[in-house]
């Protein structure tokens, strides 16, 4: 399974999604292979549809969509079982690498 992870450089949150991501990924037993990819410009943001840092990307689908008109260099939260954080927990990873391994 591979999945593409949108950030931009300056982003506090990118790397923690990311060891979240690791520890899921373990802990369900998935071979994951993670592309990062940067983005630099409010141009590129909106070419990749990109809803802040850090995304999730599967096959060019957000794994959190939401309806959006606009796409900017912007910060992303989610919303955890423990409030509003810059990074999905591992929980909501393990969810989602069940839901998408289950399809295949």
């Amino acid at each position: 399974m591979k999945i593409d992870v949108l950030y931009f450089e300056d982003c506090p949150s990118w790397k923690t999604a990311c060891a979240n991501l690791e520890v899921a990924a373990q802990l369900e037993g998935v071979q994951l292979a993670v592309d990062l990819i940067e983005v630099k410009t409010d141009q590129e943001a909106s070419k990749l549809k990109f809803l802040g840092s850090p995304s999730f990307q599967l096959n060019g689908q957000d794994l959190w969509p939401e309806n959006r008109e606009t796409y900017s260099l912007s910060c992303r939260v989610y919303k955890t079982p423990e409030g509003l954080k810059g990074w999905p927990t591992i929980e909501m990873f393990r969810q989602k690498l069940q839901t998408y391994t289950s399809k295949l």
